[in-house]
Formats: structure tokens, sequence, C-alpha cells
């Protein structure tokens, strides 16, 4: 008579490997000759609308820029230094890339153009606009779809809908959702600290006021789902019930 050993339990098959793809909108930053001046009117953009680069991922497009690769391992640097973070970039010639240097792009897509908080410019370049204009709103009968920004510094924008995740929405003045807000929403952008944001249902991905910004992460469970109100309360965003 033989002893039985015991069966040796089977080993559960691991599940396969997935990908998944997902699609995120970057901004394609074309510096142009001199550089030196190109990042004196970005310095100038980010004075105007301080939280215009926050979260975004950047690609730099090199052809026209006429850089050798210390010249671009330097400007990286320095848009580094002005956290912007450049996740790839796009143009640049054979032996030009490497040694820490972002990985090199092709083959996107372009999309719609996303404005920045400025006057009209030459391709690659940015300017500040000279005077503010008069005062005006402006009204979206519209949602805000994922992947738009909607930019206007005259004045305040009405959302009669939604902003969805992953859309931003600009205001030189206030801006009021009647809808949920869940994307970046940023208010008085032109410089007004008397700016507000109000909507229905307050789920967004970052509020700013002024250049003071908040992130979902920043903000806890604050006003979540609910209607509420951002505002201003001397260095510090305030996020109060809409009553």
């Amino acid at each position: 008579m033989t002893a039985s050993s015991a069966p040796t339990p089977a080993t559960p098959a691991r599940p396969p490997i997935r990908f998944r793809g997902r699609s995120f909108m970057a901004l394609v930053l074309a510096p142009v000759p001199p550089v030196a001046d190109w990042l004196e009117e970005l310095d100038a953009l980010a004075r105007r609308s301080p939280a215009f680069f926050v979260g975004r991922p950047v690609i730099l497009e090199v052809s026209g820029a006429g850089l050798d690769r210390e010249s671009l391992r330097a400007l990286v640097a320095a848009l580094s230094d002005r956290a912007v973070t450049v996740m790839g970039i796009e143009g640049a010639g054979p032996g030009l890339l490497g040694d820490g240097l972002p990985p090199p792009l092709a083959g996107g897509r372009p999309v719609e153009e996303v404005a920045a908080p400025e006057a009209e410019a030459p391709e690659g370049r940015m300017s500040v606009a000279p005077a503010p204009a008069p005062a005006r709103s402006l009204i979206l009968d519209a949602p805000v779809r994922s992947g738009q920004t909607v930019l206007h510094l005259e004045g305040d924008i009405t959302v009669m809908g939604s902003v969805a995740s992953g859309a931003e929405v600009i205001a030189g003045g206030s801006l009021h959702v009647y809808g949920a807000l869940r994307g970046r929403a940023i208010a008085g952008a032109a410089g007004n600290p008397e700016a507000r944001i109000t909507c229905r249902k307050f789920e967004p991905e970052l509020i700013a006021i002024d250049g003071l910004y908040r992130t979902a992460d920043d903000l806890g469970p604050v006003q979540r789902g609910l209607p509420a109100q951002v505002r201003l309360d001397g260095d510090a965003i305030k996020v109060a019930a809409l009553d």
C-alpha cells in the first residue's frame, strides 16, 4: 500500500497584458530666433496668465529655430525653469537629440488652435496686446467638450451647459457655468482679482483667479458635486456654497 501525495494546486493563469490607448491634448511651442527675445515674450504671456501652462503637456517644435544641441539643451532648461515641461521634440535634425534631451516625436495630428492670452502675432511668435479692449461678455450656448480651450480676455464667460473633464475655459473677468464644472476654470486672467467662478456642480480639475490656482488634489472634498462659488480672499482662494 503506497501513500498518495496531495494534488498540486494549479497555478492560476496570469491575465494577458492589455494595451490601452489614451489621447491627451498637448500644446506645441515653436520658438523662432532670436530665442532670447522669444523667451521674453513667453515670460510676458506667463505674467498675463500665470496658470496657462499648469498641467499642460508641451511639445517643442524646433524646425525653424536654428539650434545646435547645446542651444537646444539650454532652451529646454530655460523652459523647465519656467515650469514648462517638454515631453517631446519635433523637427529636430539628425544627431540633435540624445544626452538627456526629451525624445523625438513625429506624426502628431493637428487639432483646433489653442489661443494664447495675447494679440495676434506672426507664426511662432507671441506678443502682448498693447491695450485692453472694452469689457464684454461671451455666452456659450453649447457645452465645452474635452480637449477644447475657450479663451476670452475681454470680459466674463457664461457657459449655459457643462465644462467637461479635459476642457479649459479662460476668462479675463468672471466665469459662470450653469452645468457641471469638471475641467480647468481660469478667471481674472487679464489681471482681475475681483473675478469669480460660479457653477451648479463643482468638480474641477483646476481653478484659478488672477494667477492664483488650486488643483483638484489641493481642493479636497469642499463643495464637490454641489453648487459653488470661488473668489479670492487676499492671497487665498476661497470656495463656498452658492446660495
